[in-house]
């Protein structure tokens, strides 16, 4: 055998391999090779084919991303056009209800007569799309179009792993499989991430994709197979154009539901969702069940389809106006829609963040009246150019709050004397006034009146209650909620002077519960230096970090007027935290806020600094997980911490040790599998005994 002849019989045999792996991988979710061997295979493919140019099929693995760019697309022709199907504007349940109605009095069916049965079908938010195959080997695809004549956009589809360039076993002369190529929502997050990298890099002509459809649209019509390469984009069949008849070789089916079982054998992706429905009643559950699941789909859609699955009764229904009369598109609320912006506000979050709204025009979108949508923060705002007057895009899926996806280009083209201001974020409060401070490295602008600001009022007052901090039993969310909207609390010290009168008077308060609130306030005036401080919700200061600030200063005042240099000497206190507590601390209502707990009576004990002696543990990593049998975690925590130790929420190559109890779960798999020492509540006593 000639060298020539070896080389062929590789290269036929690693095209198999990775056309069967590729399937696994991008259609079945079922990957059998890792990335690496897959890698290995494809480049030795390379190899060969260019060492043997002639070797280069059609339909090898290596032509998904090559050819030449193109000047423009060329027309085709439809051999069987791509029509639409109609839309059902009804988009209650008696849309489905219509339906077969219609089918029902057109086939001439009695009210008491058989059931008609259909094939119910997601209806993706995507471009349509033409795959012509012949002798079972992709030779062209194409879009839409008009429905008669469309754009050839074959070398960008070639770019698509779910789209087979040989159809899997058996093959018709001839055959048309028509689907929808899209783009999946996390691909489309991943992508415009990218986009905003490059924009930031100073890279001009390139922009961020208002949604998924226009994205994988742009991505198909690409002159430059490269470019649409490096699109993420997925394909769903659906649909038959021109196939080659049985009588000549071609696949005999009778029903709709029969040809998608063909187009998923011959390897191409379809609708998990997709179903057979019997008469109206089916039909309408099957829409109310995907309404139900539309915003957990990994991918749009705008509504479902329900063909008549009989392909005999499909003919006999026939066409109208150049819509089949046995298929329906019955869509939901739409998710975006355009409206008018008629101002930007600013509002301040339970945390503090400042978020910029756009107030909107009302427009009916997603199944609700809106006025008000997120801008998510300065830079989304200025990048997106959003201004007063701007006719934008406003998306509301399911329960996620509305935001603006992107301002109408004409809009955005007025000359700029016709567009209001570039939005800039206050740097006070609209609240309260505070300093507006955004730290570095952060996207997001927040309040710094902490304990002060009224927006942040009710998110203070649980943090401060809590288990950790101040341990005020009875104060909870409804409660706290009841005492902010009746005015009778405006901050942490307005907890001290609630009596008994007041609290046995508020709606659902019995005077035993009043009672025991006012027995547990009195409880936590006596309290310690580091859940005081942790109480006080000081962004970025949690428990570990009050206990180092408590250990190594003493007093609270110490705390108080410690310069960010004297902070940065704690263990633990980077430049982000000894800011943070400069900024809390020099804000004079803060301290304020301070003084009036004590003079409520709140106290712990002090003294000086302790003293700077070696920690055992200092620069150990522990986590804890499970039951232990003597104590409980915070009592293990407080343990380590104390010798110097590190404790973390979850495992990682830096953990030195597991501390693992009864019934310890993921973090136990997580920790064996790195290698990480696992120890039990008695050797992690005697780690501590020895110091090491």
């Amino acid at each position: 055998m000639t060298r020539r002849e070896d080389a062929a019989r590789e290269a036929a045999a690693l095209g198999e391999q990775l056309r069967r792996n590729a399937h696994l991988y991008y259609v079945l979710d079922a990957p059998e090779l890792p990335d690496a061997e897959y890698d290995r295979m494809f480049q030795r493919l390379q190899a060969l084919e260019a060492e043997y140019p002639e070797l280069r099929t059609p339909d090898s693995p290596t032509q998904r991303v090559g050819g030449k760019a193109l000047e423009a697309f060329a027309k085709v022709r439809h051999k069987v056009p791509m029509l639409s199907i109609r839309t059902e504007t009804d988009i209650t349940p008696g849309g489905a209800s219509a339906f077969d109605a219609r089918v029902r009095r057109e086939l001439g069916l009695a009210e008491d007569g058989p059931q008609v049965e259909y094939v119910c079908e997601l209806k993706f938010d995507g471009l349509a799309l033409n795959l012509r195959y012949e002798q079972g080997v992709l030779v062209q695809a194409a879009t839409r179009g008009d429905g008669e004549i469309g754009e050839d956009v074959t070398q960008s589809i070639r770019t698509v792993q779910q789209i087979p360039l040989r159809l899997h076993g058996a093959a018709p002369p001839v055959v048309e499989v028509r689907g929808e190529v899209y783009m999946r929502r996390d691909d489309f997050e991943t992508l415009n991430e990218r986009q905003r990298e490059k924009i930031a890099a100073g890279q001009k002509n390139e922009k961020v994709f208002v949604n998924p459809r226009n994205a994988a649209a742009g991505a198909v019509r690409q002159l430059d197979p490269a470019i649409a390469a490096s699109r993420p984009l997925s394909f769903f069949a659906y649909g038959l154009g021109e196939v080659t008849p049985p009588e000549q070789g071609g696949p005999a089916h009778a029903t709709q539901f029969d040809w998608l079982q063909q187009f998923h054998a011959w390897g191409f992706p379809i609708g998990t969702q997709t179903q057979r429905a019997r008469g109206a009643i089916e039909l309408i559950a099957f829409h109310e069940t995907i309404a139900r699941q539309r915003d957990a789909l990994p991918y749009d859609i705008d509504g479902v389809v329900y063909k008549v699955d009989s392909l005999e009764l499909q003919r006999r229904l026939g066409f109208v106006s150049r819509e089949p009369r046995w298929a329906v598109a019955h869509k939901y609320p739409a998710q975006e829609q355009l409206t008018e912006v008629l101002g930007i506000e600013v509002q301040v979050g339970r945390t503090g963040k400042l978020t910029p709204v756009a107030k909107l025009a009302p427009v009916f979108v997603g199944g609700v009246t809106v006025t008000n949508a997120t801008l998510h923060n300065e830079d989304e705002a200025r990048r997106k150019d959003v201004r007063v007057g701007d006719i934008v895009i406003v998306r509301r899926a399911g329960d996620v709050i509305p935001e603006v996806v992107g301002v109408l280009p004409e809009s955005a083209a007025r000359p700029v004397e016709q567009r209001g201001p570039v939005f800039t974020m206050p740097h006070k409060c609209p609240v309260c006034g505070s300093d507006a401070l955004r730290e570095e490295g952060e996207v997001d602008y927040r309040c710094t009146g902490g304990l002060f600001c009224g927006a942040q009022r009710k998110e203070a007052i649980l943090h401060f209650a809590a288990r950790r901090a101040l341990d005020i039993e009875g104060l909870g969310d409804k409660l706290v909620e009841q005492l902010v909207d009746a005015n009778l609390i405006r901050t942490l010290p307005d907890l001290y002077k609630l009596g008994f009168t007041t609290l046995a008077g508020l709606e659902r308060m019995a005077d035993k519960s009043a009672k025991n609130l006012v027995d547990a306030l009195e409880a936590s005036k006596k309290t310690t230096l580091p859940r005081f401080l942790f109480g006080l919700g000081i962004r970025h200061i949690g428990e570990s970090t009050a206990k180092d600030l408590a250990k190594h200063f003493g007093k609270l005042d110490a705390i108080l007027d410690a310069t960010e240099e004297q902070l940065l000497e704690v263990n633990d206190v980077g430049p982000v935290v000894a800011k943070s507590l400069r900024t809390f601390f020099d804000q004079a209502h803060n301290r304020e806020v301070v003084e009036q707990l004590r003079a409520c009576g709140l106290s712990w004990e002090e003294g000086e600094p302790a003293a700077r002696a070696p920690k055992p543990l200092a620069g150990k990593t522990f986590v804890i997980t499970g039951t232990l049998p003597t104590l409980s975690r915070d009592e293990a925590k407080d343990k380590l911490e104390t010798a110097g130790a590190k404790v973390a929420g979850s495992v990682s190559k830096k953990t030195d040790y597991l501390v693992a109890g009864t019934e310890a779960g993921s973090k136990l798999d997580k920790a064996r599998e790195l290698g990480v020492a696992v120890i039990d509540e008695a050797q992690m006593l005697e780690i501590l005994e020895n110091g090491r």
